[in-house]
C-alpha cells in the first residue's frame, strides 16, 4: 500500500525570455530560518486538475502571465509528493507583475515578495540546483550554457574555500 503524504502534488513553470528565467522572491517565516531563496512560480495541484493547468494556472497567479505549455521537464518525488515542471511560454508583449499565492490567503506575511527575470549567473548556487532538478537543463538555451561551462569546481566549500 502506498503512503499517503500530508502534501499536495505540485507543478512549476520554467518560462524564459531573452536568456532570463522567470523567479519569485520569496520568504517564509518558519523555513530557513526566514531567509529569502529564489524560486519558480508553482503551487499545489487541485482536486480534478492535472499538473499542466496546475502549472499555467499557478503563474497566472502569482505572475499575472497567461502561458502554454512547450513540454514537461521533470518529475520529481519529493516529501512524499510528485512535483511537476513544465517549460511554459508567455507572449513578448506581456509584462510580469508580482502576484498572489492562493494557499497563503489571509496571511499578514504573504512569501511571495517579487517576481524577477534572472539570468543563471544572477543566481545563487543553491537556487540553481534546484532549477536543475526542474529540468533547466532540458531547455535548448541554458543546455548549450552549461555545456559551455567547462570543468572548474565551483561547489562551495570545495577548491580551497
Amino acid at each position: 500500500m502506498e503512503k499517503k503524504s500530508n502534501y499536495k502534488n505540485r507543478s512549476v513553470a520554467i518560462v524564459i525570455r531573452d536568456g532570463k528565467i522567470l523567479m519569485e522572491r520569496l520568504c517564509y517565516k518558519n523555513a530557513n530560518n526566514g531567509k529569502e531563496f529564489f524560486s519558480v512560480p508553482g503551487g499545489g495541484i487541485e482536486e480534478g486538475e492535472t499538473p499542466e493547468q496546475a502549472a499555467l494556472r499557478e503563474l497566472k497567479e502569482e505572475c499575472g502571465l497567461d502561458g502554454t505549455i512547450v513540454k514537461p521537464l521533470a518529475v520529481i518525488y519529493s516529501h512524499g509528493r510528485k512535483e511537476y515542471s513544465f517549460e511554459v511560454a508567455v507572449s513578448e508583449d506581456q509584462k510580469a507583475i508580482t502576484g498572489y499565492d492562493l494557499e497563503e490567503a489571509g496571511s499578514d506575511n504573504p512569501p511571495l515578495r517579487e517576481v524577477v527575470w534572472k539570468s543563471l549567473d544572477e543566481i545563487n548556487e543553491k537556487d540553481r540546483a534546484f532549477l536543475f532538478s526542474y529540468g533547466l537543463i532540458q531547455v535548448q538555451d541554458f543546455y548549450e550554457t552549461i555545456v559551455g561551462w567547462g570543468d572548474e569546481i565551483s561547489y562551495p566549500g570545495l577548491a580551497g574555500n
